[in-house]
C-alpha cells in the first residue's frame, strides 16, 4: 500500500505562553475563548490529519498549484499522475492509456486509488480520477476536495498549446469540447469547495485562494447573522444573537423584531471570477453564487448543487431560466416569469422550501406562515407542495393574502395551488395588515411557546423577511448583466441600471447585494404606483404613513406601504448601526414615520432614484408597448417602464425586471387593449389574450392551475389576530396530529 504519514506535534499552552489578556478572557468567557482559540488553531494547523485533494479537469494546473500550496504549509506534495499511477505501472500515464484502453485505464487508475493512503499532505488529483467512484469515496475519507474551476475555453486553449494527446475519452467520435462537460458532473459530485480560476490568474494567486477556501470550509464560525436590531456595542461572542444559515432559514424573524443580516456583510467575487461566468448556464452561476452565500456547514455544496438543479430543472419554462431581452432602444428586459407560478417569486420559492427541509430538525413540525399581495402566496404554495412526501409530512403552509385585495386571477391561482399541506385564508383587509399580523405571532412568544409545547409544532416564515429568499434573487441580477455582456451588449465593468417595480423593497435589495459583489450596477430605479410612499421617502427622506391609506391598483404585489426590507438596506447605509435602525422602525411602528438624517439621505440618493406611475399610464404604457413592439407587459412592468422612460439618462442600458407575466393581470390587460368586453372568468379572459398571438404566449403553469381550480374553495376570516390565532392551531390540529 503506498502511504505517506507525517506526524507533528501539537503545542502545549501553557499559563507562560499565555498573556494575561487570553487567560483572563479563557476564564471569564470560555465560549468567546474557545472560538477565537479554534480560529487561531485553525489558521496554524490547516491540514492536521486531512489532506488538501486538488480537482479539475487536465489543464487546470492542479500539480503545479499543489507544488505551492505544500510550500506555504511546509507539508507533503502528492501527484497522482507522476508519484502514484506511474511509480505503480511502472509506465508512463500516456502508455498505460494506450495500452488498455478508455474504459480499463479508468478501472485500472481506481484501483490505484484504492490502494493509496496519505495524510496531511496536498494531493493533486488526475484529471479522470472523479469518474471512479469507489477511488473517490476512498480519498474522501481523509480529505478536503478543492474543485479548480477553470472555464472551459480556457481549458481548451491551455490543452492545444500543450498539445496534450492523452486524455481518457478523447476519440475521433468525442469532442474535446464534449469530454470537459461531460466531466463537470463527476467534479461536482466530489467536490467540499470550489475555486474559480480565471485565464489570467496567476497560479500563486490560485494558491492563496485554494487556502482561503480550505480555512472559509472548516471554519464555520466567520458566517454568522446577526439582527438588524442589534447593537455593536451589545454583541459579544455569548450572546444567542450569532445564528446559522441553517438556524436564520428556519427562524426568520430575529427575536427582537428585526431581520437578520450577515454578520460580516455578502462575498465579494473578483472581476476575473466574474468574467470565468460570462459562458456559464444560468444553473452553474447559481452555483457558484450561492456556494459563496451559504456555508457548507449548513449545507454541503454537492447538496447545494442538488436543490437548484431540482429548483430550476425542470420548474421553469424556458430553458435559460432568466432571460434577457430587448425591449427598444437601451432598455432590455430580465423576465422572471418563467417559473410555475409566472411571477419572480419562483426564483426563491422554488428553492427556499428545500433548504427549508434539509436544515429543520427532524423532531419536530414546522408550520410556515406567509403573507401575500398577489404573487408570493401561490409560489409559497406551489413551491412547498413539491417536496418529498415525507417532508410534506411534518412541514405546511398557511397562506393569509387581502381577500379583496388581489387579481381574480392571484385569487384562483393561490386557490388552485392549495395541497394536502398548504393553504390559503383570505383577510378582510389588505397586505400591510397581513404582514403585520405574521410579525406580531412570531413575536408572541407565548402563542409560539403554546403550539411547540402543546403540538410539538413551531412557526417559521417564508416572505422576504426571510434572509434565504434573497440570495436567490441576486443570482438573477448578476446573470442578468452577465448575459448582457456575452451577447455584446456591453463590455464587463461597463455600469448598467437597474429598474424594480417595488413594493416590500426585496428585489431592489437583492440586486443592491449584487452591487456589493461586484456587478457594475450604477443606479438602482425604485418604481411604485400610486401607493407611492417609497417615491417620497427616497426624494425626502421622511417616511410618512400618517393619513395614507392603501389603494388597490392593477399592480397589485406593489400595493404595499410598510416596505419591510427597507431596514435591511438603512441598516447597511447606517454603518450597521442598530440602535439607530431600532429607532427610526419603533417611530414608524409607533407614531407612523420618521425622517433620515442628512447624511443618509445622501448616501441613499447615490443608489436609488425613484418615480411613481399612475394607472392611465400604467395602462397607456401596455398598450403602446403592444402596438410598436407585438409583446405585452404586465401592470408591474409596465411601471417600471414608465419610471424607466422618465428617469434613465441614456447613457448605459437600463435592465427592467419583469417581474410577472401579463396573462396572472387579464382584466387589466384586456383594458389597456381596449378590448369592449371583458368576461369575468379568469379562465375566459386567458383564453381570449391567447387569442392575440403575443409575445410571451400565455403562461402554461397558469393555463393549468386555472383548469383545476374549478370550483375550489378557501377560508375567509376577519382582520382579527386572535382569529387568525385560532385558524393557525385548527390547522396544526388537522395536519399534525
Amino acid at each position: 500500500m503506498f502511504h505517506i504519514f507525517q506526524y507533528r506535534p501539537l503545542r502545549l499552552i501553557t499559563q507562560n505562553s499565555l498573556s494575561s489578556m487570553c487567560l483572563k478572557l479563557m476564564l471569564s468567557r470560555p465560549v468567546a475563548f474557545a472560538r477565537i482559540w479554534k480560529s487561531w488553531f485553525s489558521s496554524h494547523s490547516l491540514l492536521g490529519d486531512k489532506n488538501i485533494i486538488l480537482m479539475g479537469p487536465p489543464g487546470a494546473g492542479k500539480t503545479t498549484i499543489g507544488r505551492i500550496v505544500g510550500q506555504k504549509l511546509d507539508c507533503p506534495v502528492i501527484d497522482i499522475d507522476d508519484d502514484v499511477l506511474e511509480t505503480t505501472w511502472n509506465m508512463s500515464v500516456s502508455e498505460k492509456l494506450k495500452d488498455v484502453g478508455h474504459e480499463e485505464f479508468l478501472e485500472e487508475e481506481g484501483k490505484a486509488l484504492l490502494k493509496f493512503s496519505a495524510s496531511g499532505s496536498v494531493i493533486s488529483l488526475s484529471g479522470s480520477n472523479p469518474m471512479h467512484a469507489a477511488g473517490m469515496q476512498h480519498m474522501k475519507k481523509n480529505g478536503i476536495v478543492v474543485y479548480l474551476d477553470v472555464p472551459t475555453t480556457v481549458i481548451m486553449s491551455r490543452l492545444k498549446s500543450m498539445e496534450v494527446d492523452r486524455i481518457v475519452g478523447l476519440s475521433p467520435g468525442n469532442s474535446l469540447k464534449d469530454i470537459l462537460q461531460f466531466r463537470k458532473q463527476f467534479y461536482k459530485r466530489w467536490y467540499d469547495v470550489r475555486v474559480l480560476c480565471g485565464e489570467d490568474v496567476s497560479t500563486e494567486v490560485i494558491a492563496e485562494k485554494v487556502l482561503d477556501a480550505v480555512k472559509r470550509y472548516q471554519d464555520s464560525e466567520l458566517e454568522t447573522f446577526i439582527s438588524t436590531r442589534s447593537s455593536k456595542s451589545g454583541r459579544s461572542m455569548e450572546e444567542d444573537s450569532h445564528k446559522y444559515f441553517s438556524d436564520i432559514v428556519v427562524q426568520g424573524l430575529a427575536p427582537d423584531g428585526g431581520l437578520f443580516v450577515p454578520e460580516r456583510g455578502l462575498p465579494k467575487f473578483t472581476a476575473g471570477e466574474w468574467q470565468g461566468l460570462i459562458e456559464a448556464t444560468y444553473l452553474e452561476r447559481a452555483e457558484v453564487i450561492l456556494e459563496r452565500c451559504i456555508h457548507p456547514a449548513d449545507i454541503p455544496a454537492s447538496k447545494l448543487a442538488e436543490i437548484i438543479g431540482t429548483a430550476y430543472g425542470e420548474n421553469f419554462s424556458c430553458s435559460k431560466i432568466a432571460p434577457v431581452r430587448h425591449l427598444a432602444g437601451n432598455q432590455f428586459l430580465l423576465e422572471l416569469f418563467h417559473g410555475p407560478t409566472a411571477s419572480f417569486k419562483d426564483f426563491a420559492l422554488q428553492l427556499v422550501p428545500h433548504l427549508f427541509a434539509y436544515c429543520i430538525p427532524r423532531s419536530c413540525n414546522y408550520l410556515i406562515l406567509v403573507a401575500t399581495s398577489g404573487d408570493t402566496g401561490s409560489a409559497v404554495l406551489d413551491g412547498f407542495s413539491r417536496l418529498h412526501d415525507t417532508d410534506k409530512q411534518r412541514i405546511a403552509v398557511m397562506n393569509f393574502f387581502p381577500e379583496d385585495g388581489v387579481s381574480p386571477i392571484q385569487k384562483s391561482q393561490m386557490i388552485g395551488c392549495q395541497k394536502e399541506n398548504a393553504w390559503s385564508v383570505g383577510i378582510k383587509s389588505d397586505f400591510d395588515f397581513c404582514q403585520t399580523a405574521i410579525k406580531q405571532i412570531f413575536t408572541n412568544s407565548d402563542f409560539t411557546g403554546f403550539l411547540t409545547v402543546e403540538y410539538g409544532t413551531a412557526l417559521a416564515a417564508a416572505n422576504s423577511i426571510n434572509w434565504a429568499r434573497l440570495p436567490p434573487q441576486i443570482v438573477y441580477h448578476a446573470s442578468a448583466y452577465l448575459d448582457l455582456v456575452h451577447h455584446g451588449i456591453i463590455p464587463f465593468g461597463s455600469p448598467v441600471d437597474i429598474c424594480i417595480p417595488t413594493g416590500n423593497f426585496g428585489n431592489i435589495l437583492a440586486a443592491f447585494y449584487a452591487k456589493m459583489m461586484g456587478i457594475p450596477i450604477r443606479k438602482f430605479i425604485c418604481a411604485s404606483n400610486d401607493n407611492n410612499v417609497l417615491t417620497d421617502f427616497i426624494r425626502t427622506g421622511v417616511y410618512d404613513l400618517r393619513g395614507r391609506k392603501l389603494i388597490t391598483t392593477f399592480s397589485s404585489a406593489v400595493d404595499i406601504l410598510k416596505s419591510s426590507n427597507l431596514e435591511r438596506y438603512l441598516y447597511l447605509i447606517a454603518n450597521e448601526d442598530g440602535q439607530l435602525v431600532t429607532q427610526l422602525f419603533n417611530q414608524l411602528e409607533n407614531q407612523g414615520h420618521f425622517q433620515l438624517r442628512k447624511d443618509l439621505l445622501e448616501k441613499l440618493q447615490q443608489d436609488l432614484v425613484a418615480g411613481w406611475c399612475s394607472e392611465e399610464d400604467c395602462l397607456a404604457a401596455i398598450h403602446s408597448v403592444y402596438s410598436t413592439t407585438g409583446y405585452i407587459l404586465d401592470t408591474h412592468t409596465a411601471v417600471a417602464k414608465v419610471v424607466a422612460d422618465r428617469l434613465q439618462d441614456r447613457t448605459c442600458p437600463v435592465i427592467i425586471s419583469s417581474t410577472a407575466h401579463y396573462s396572472k393581470f387579464a382584466p387589466a390587460i384586456l383594458k389597456a387593449l381596449r378590448i369592449a368586453e371583458i368576461n369575468q372568468n379568469p379562465l375566459s379572459q386567458l383564453h381570449l389574450l391567447s387569442s392575440y398571438s403575443a409575445l410571451p404566449p400565455i403562461h402554461w403553469g397558469l393555463l393549468e392551475t386555472l383548469k383545476k381550480t374549478g370550483n375550489g374553495d378557501h377560508q375567509v376570516c376577519t382582520a382579527d389576530m386572535s382569529v387568525l390565532m385560532y385558524h393557525i392551531e385548527t390547522l396544526i390540529q388537522n395536519h399534525f396530529m
